[in-house]
């Protein structure tokens, strides 16, 4: 600890109060806040006008969606080189085959190249699902499956073109964890928050820690 008039060059320490959003994002609903063909975006849901997506979830997908105010925690969620790992639960038509698991898992040819490899499995229909509206539409004559994929990139609709890809199309797309955030208990339109310290160095100004409190 410098005494009064000596100079330290340890650099000053900053810390700033910064929040992050999880928020249940209802099916239909644009993952933006400005208004756009008369759909509904997240501006019915998050009033905070100084929070930022991290991330984007498809308007016709639903779950788990991360805002935040602080830009350098949304580039770790969502710059590539982090590959944060991404799970959803997936309704996909007809009896899904090991085969299909497995290329899944290995990586799938997509028009934009090839994905890395992912984790998938089947799971029962998750019992704490909310309906959905409208519901997925019921064919009697052909079954449906649900699937656990665990992904680390970002494409466009990636998901869905990935079970396509191996002859089982999504019907259903739900997301419940990125990274070590989950949905939990969550219902859709629901939200829960976390205040964190955003640490910052005079020294380097792009080094941040992030502590939860």
């Amino acid at each position: 600890q410098p005494r009064v008039g000596e100079y330290s060059d340890k650099p000053t320490v900053h810390y700033k109060m910064s929040k992050i959003v999880l928020l249940n994002k209802p099916f239909r609903v644009l993952s933006q806040f400005r208004e756009h063909e008369n759909k509904i975006t997240l501006a019915k849901y998050i009033r905070d006008k100084s929070l930022r997506v991290a991330g984007r979830l498809d308007f016709d997908s639903e779950g788990l969606l991360l805002l935040s105010n602080d830009g350098k925690l949304i580039q770790k969620i969502t710059h590539p080189n982090f590959k944060l790992p991404k799970t959803y639960q997936v309704q996909v038509e007809g009896e899904i085959t090991d085969d299909a698991l497995e290329q899944l898992s290995r990586g799938v040819q997509l028009k934009d190249g090839l994905t890395l490899p992912s984790r998938a499995h089947r799971i029962d229909e998750p019992s704490q699902l909310w309906p959905r509206t409208p519901p997925v539409r019921f064919r009697a004559n052909i079954p449906t499956n649900w699937i656990a994929l665990t992904i680390s990139e970002g494409r466009n609709r990636q998901v869905r073109r990935m079970t396509a890809a191996v002859g089982f199309p999504t019907l259903r797309l739900v997301r419940c964890s990125i990274g070590d955030w989950t949905l939990g208990e969550l219902q859709p339109g629901e939200q829960r928050s976390s205040i964190f310290n955003s640490k910052k160095t005079g020294a380097s100004p792009a080094s941040s820690n992030f502590s939860f409190i």
